[in-house]
């Protein structure tokens, strides 16, 4: 039985990955803000997240905020796992984020940087985004009477319980750098997405395709957030949207 933290435990992703190491049988630490007895803040770090990290070889960081922090974050997450002795940090971070100049992605690009100098060994998967995260998008545009979308941007999501079972896998291997891609089965338009959505939550909306500009939406608009040559995911979004409505 292996000990492993697992940042962000509480989250969309950190508690499927919690959830699947638990039941393999291994002690899991689901670290957070407002979870105790591991109710750490890691931009703060501090001997809380040192009693966190005491006798755990093995870190899965989700803990992620796309309001800012992440850097700061990684910065006290990394000095620590040094002081403990960890031996295998795992890093999930996005597909993309090395070619679309989107804050977000920046930031998780500049983590990635930073824990490949860790000195720590350390495995970085890059993913997708989550059936989850189109679906809340979706739910916050429809809140109008048509629905926006920048024209001509495709999207390919991920079932999030797929990531959490292919990061706990890595994070019982090791260290392995950067790992390849992960993403959903299937490359669509976000129109075709933002439809299916609308079908399934019984919402009548126009869907309204917008020409936008500059460097982030060119970027989108290229497929730079895709990876069609991975597309080894499973789950469909038809699927996901048909298990949240039932």
């Amino acid at each position: 039985m292996t000990t492993i933290l697992v940042t962000g435990g509480t989250g969309t992703l950190g508690r499927h990955v919690t959830e699947r190491l638990r039941s393999d049988g291994h002690e899991v630490r689901a670290l957070s803000r407002h979870a105790r007895p591991y109710d750490v803040d890691l931009r703060r770090g501090g001997p809380a997240l040192d009693a966190a990290l005491t006798g755990v070889p093995t870190v899965v960081h989700c803990a992620s905020s796309p309001r800012g922090g992440d850097e700061e974050a990684a910065e006290q997450l990394i000095a620590a796992a040094r002081r403990a002795g960890v031996g295998h940090l795992v890093y999930i971070s996005i597909v993309g984020v090395d070619q679309v100049p989107f804050g977000y992605y920046r930031t998780k690009f500049a983590v990635e940087r930073r824990i490949e100098r860790s000195g720590l060994g350390f495995t970085i998967l890059r993913t997708t985004r989550f059936h989850d995260l189109l679906a809340s998008l979706f739910t916050s545009l429809a809140t109008s009477p048509v629905l926006p979308l920048p024209a001509g941007v495709a999207d390919q999501p991920v079932e999030v319980a797929e990531v959490a079972d292919r990061l706990a896998e890595l994070a019982l291997a090791a260290p392995a750098g950067r790992v390849a891609d992960l993403g959903g089965p299937e490359v669509r338009p976000l129109d075709s997405l933002a439809r299916s959505f609308l079908r399934a939550t019984g919402r009548r909306r126009g869907v309204v395709n917008v020409p936008l500009a500059g460097r982030t939406y060119r970027a989108f608009r290229a497929g730079g957030h895709l990876v069609p040559e991975r597309a080894v995911g499973r789950g469909t979004f038809e699927e996901y949207l048909a298990r949240r409505s039932g």
